[in-house]
């Protein structure tokens, strides 16, 4: 793997292609969630602690890769006792498994700012293909730096990935993904 990563960067070098990396501004974003909770109201939280990174070496992003890692121990619902429980073994797993990945296989434009965002997510040690719609606002020019913004919004089955048991009366099997993030580049 390492030798593919090494003769992709020098065939890039070759051909006068540098890949330009755009990193997450994290005073201007939030990975979140949501969840139904007894199939009548949604409970939000997000991650506190992430990265994330977007790299392309096109105006366009048609050659865009995602790297977003989160910390599970980071969880916030705004209820410590709930966050102990997502924590726990029946959950996350936090001890076992501190982190969630998300890599990037695709991803393309449907129209104007509107992009599919196709990748594998890991939780838990399960990774499964997720698909996600993007939506790209910008680039700005902020204190001489480009600046674009991005709304991530998704959908994945929890069970999927081995967080808590089946059945969706308690909490509904369905997680939607909300995120936002200002990303500058270089």
């Amino acid at each position: 793997m390492k030798k593919i990563i090494l003769l992709s960067v020098c065939l890039l070098a070759a051909m006068g292609v540098s890949a330009q990396a755009w990193n997450v501004d994290k005073a201007h974003a939030k990975l979140g969630f949501s969840i139904t909770h007894l199939m009548i109201s949604d409970v939000e939280g997000n991650f506190k602690t992430f990265e994330a990174t977007i790299t392309s070496s096109k105006d366009d992003f048609s050659d865009a890769v995602f790297d977003i890692s989160a910390d599970i121990a980071s969880i916030d619902t705004d209820n410590e006792g709930r966050d102990k429980d997502l924590n726990s073994e029946g959950y996350f797993n936090a001890a076992a498994f501190p982190k969630l990945t998300f890599k990037s296989t695709s991803f393309s434009k449907v129209e104007g700012n509107k992009y599919k965002l196709v990748g594998d997510l890991t939780i838990k040690g399960v990774t499964k293909p997720v698909e996600l719609m993007v939506t790209i606002n910008g680039p700005v020019d902020r204190r001489g730096k480009k600046v674009i913004g991005l709304k991530v919004t998704g959908m994945f089955k929890r069970t999927d990935f081995n967080v808590g048991k089946p059945g969706g009366a308690m909490v509904s099997e369905e997680v939607n993904l909300i995120a936002n993030g200002e990303f500058v580049k270089g």
